[in-house]
């Protein structure tokens, strides 16, 4: 019996979250096509980083998943009446109750390892991909009749370009001397650049060909020194873009976190540890590491209580969607709170107390409900 209802939520529950995860993970990727048409970076970087997205979404959503999953399941046994039969054949409701609250417990720790373990190292391994990954579509950050400065230390106007990728009447001002090895720019700086055409070709890395110009750079003399030529190559090798490579407090390990909050980070060695400011945004971060997952058995519970009324109550159907609303509420609440739960360590407490003290109390008047309707039965 309870191999086929395992069998039964847990197909429901993977539905559900496949197809909360598909949409949300649809829309991200959309958005991701910055990596590619904004910033230049390679399809494969781009797919790898959006895969790499992926146990995120679903770790949002599983909590969500379970309270449809485990709605849907007992609305299906109800309504071909394998519940009847069940609970005409002896079988104990609080059983099925505690099997629920079993599967809820599997799922929280399951959710808990997400949360703190894999999620940040895929997050992290994701940034990680960004700024160690070169610029290989540059010619897609140049945009005409605008100043592009896509890439950090880089700025290029170009005022026409042609089908075939040909750049006419180009300016290029190069603050981070990545253009070092043109003849004399070696100790200069403020480079700029001023040519009549110009195309990047790849080869085995990209290059930017350049005709009919001028390079201007400044030495250590604050004099200007200008350089004509007929043609020129520029290697477009170690470029960096503008994207955030930093990690975020999600993309960073659990431990740094926690060793942010409780030692003192006087040398700045702990990663998006703040220093003298508030640690409010890490603790809330921990918070809804470890804290949101207990709330999945508090909802186990909640949906427990459509096994309690008989067939014959006429307020039946109107209760599968009273506790799927208490325990929806119930889930945003904790996602709101959790946002506010790192304000101070009260706040904090008060978080992890709601769950462990309400989920007791819920479960001792599931058992009063069912005494009570044993004695009517009686």
């Amino acid at each position: 019996i309870y191999k086929h209802f395992f069998l039964e939520l847990s197909k429901d529950f993977i539905i559900v979250l496949f197809t909360f995860t598909s949409i949300v993970w649809t829309v991200q990727a959309v958005n991701f096509l910055d990596l590619v048409v904004e910033d230049g970076h390679a399809v494969s970087v781009y797919l790898n980083y959006s895969l790499l997205n992926l146990p995120k979404i679903f770790t949002k959503f599983i909590p969500l998943s379970f309270l449809l999953a485990l709605i849907m399941t007992i609305i299906k046994f109800d309504s071909e009446n394998e519940l009847t039969i069940l609970w005409t054949s002896g079988l104990n409701k609080i059983k099925l109750i505690n099997f629920f609250f079993k599967v809820s417990l599997i799922l929280t720790v399951i959710q808990l390892s997400l949360a703190s373990i894999i999620n940040p190292y895929f997050l992290n391994h994701s940034r990680s991909l960004i700024k160690s990954s070169d610029v290989d579509f540059i010619s897609e950050t140049i945009k005409t009749n605008q100043f592009n400065d896509a890439i950090k230390g880089l700025t290029i106007f170009v005022e026409e370009k042609n089908d075939n990728g040909t750049m006419k009447n180009i300016f290029i001002r190069d603050d981070m001397q990545i253009f070092k090895g043109l003849e004399n720019s070696e100790n200069s700086k403020n480079l700029t650049i001023f040519a009549k055409r110009g195309k990047i070709l790849k080869r085995n890395k990209n290059f930017l060909i350049l005709e009919d110009g001028i390079i201007q750079s400044e030495n250590d003399f604050k004099e200007v020194e200008s350089v004509k030529f007929k043609r020129t190559e520029l290697l477009l090798s170690g470029l960096i873009t503008k994207s955030i490579v930093v990690p975020k407090i999600q993309e960073t390990s659990s431990k740094n976190l926690i060793r942010c909050v409780t030692e003192k980070n006087t040398e700045n060695t702990i990663v998006n540890c703040p220093h003298k400011k508030e640690k409010n945004d890490i603790l809330s971060e921990l918070n809804r590491r470890f804290g949101m997952p207990l709330y999945i058995p508090f909802i186990s519970l909640m949906v427990s209580f459509l096994l309690i009324f008989r067939e014959e109550s006429k307020y039946k159907s109107l209760y599968k969607y009273l506790y799927f609303a208490l325990a929806f509420i119930t889930l945003i609440l904790a996602e709101i709170l959790v946002r506010y739960s790192g304000k101070s360590l009260e706040y904090t407490l008060a978080y992890y107390l709601a769950p462990l003290i309400l989920i007791p109390l819920v479960y001792l008047e599931l058992i009063r409900k069912l005494y009570y309707e044993n004695l009517k039965k009686k």
